[in-house]
């Protein structure tokens, strides 16, 4: 069994239907995990994907902020979420394929603007975050699984436009950086993106607030897809779709996608 899955943070999913409608036409993933998708459940526009073939969704969602989205070709089946930090957002749920490999889609929390928890909560539940899932992992010990999504960390330096420029910027701080190389470690995770990709410039977000986004090129590589050892070597075919971020009315993120031959 061969598929293809694509990662995105869609930045509502209600807003950017067609965006998502587009990707799924030209690139045809089997499975699409969406993030950010600021929505209840029950407003995601299903029927769109169902007439483009994803009939198989699995998602967990919240009025106007954070929400995870699992679409398919692919049957799969739901087999939950956790609410890490306990901060009741919906930022996880994974669903199972027949072949048995378990997909989690997570956004971790952003952090905030400064990279203090002293003097700002939200860059201490970004660390939390994490920390809960290092535990879980460690605890786990989880097997035929990839992790994809959010994660809200650029951990190379070569994941950013430039690494002595956003030492102090949240997102690519030492401590964040420590936090998501524990979280990894813990799980035996492998990056996907950075196994088929391993040298050079790599992002997956640019900010709006660039005025031309494209040729200043002031990226960063928040988007990750990660597998557990027993499939990595099964994954291939990485690559970042940076023309999404040139459509019409886009996300600040662009899809990153795998192949996996399972």
């Amino acid at each position: 069994m061969s598929f293809t899955l694509a990662t995105w943070n869609i930045n509502s999913v209600r807003l950017r239907e067609s965006l998502v409608c587009q990707l799924l036409t030209e690139e045809a993933p089997d499975v699409l995990c969406l993030q950010e998708c600021k929505s209840p459940v029950e407003k995601i526009p299903l029927e769109a994907f169902r007439a483009l073939g994803y009939g198989h969704i699995v998602a967990r969602g919240q009025k106007g902020y954070n929400g995870v989205a699992i679409l398919s070709k692919l049957p799969i089946r739901d087999v939950g979420d956790r609410d890490f930090a306990q901060l009741g957002h919906a930022r996880h749920v994974a669903a199972e394929l027949e072949n048995g490999v378990t997909v989690h889609n997570f956004y971790v929390p952003a952090g905030g603007d400064i990279p203090d928890r002293e003097l700002n909560e939200k860059f201490g539940q970004k660390l939390d975050y994490l920390a809960e899932m290092r535990d879980w992992f460690r605890a786990e010990r989880f097997g035929k699984s990839i992790l994809v999504g959010d994660l809200n960390i650029a951990p190379r330096e070569d994941d950013v436009w430039s690494h002595k420029a956003l030492l102090k910027v949240v997102s690519h701080t030492p401590v964040e950086v420590a936090a998501l190389a524990e979280t990894q470690e813990a799980g035996n995770w492998v990056d996907i993106t950075r196994k088929d990709i391993p040298e050079g410039q790599l992002y997956s977000w640019w900010s709006y607030r660039a005025r031309d986004w494209d040729t200043a090129d002031k990226g960063r590589r928040l988007d990750h897809v990660w597998a557990t050892p027993d499939i990595a070597g099964a994954g291939h075919s990485s690559r970042i779709l940076r023309a999404a971020r040139g459509w019409e009315k886009p996300s600040d993120h662009a899809p990153v996608l795998a192949t996996f031959d399972l």
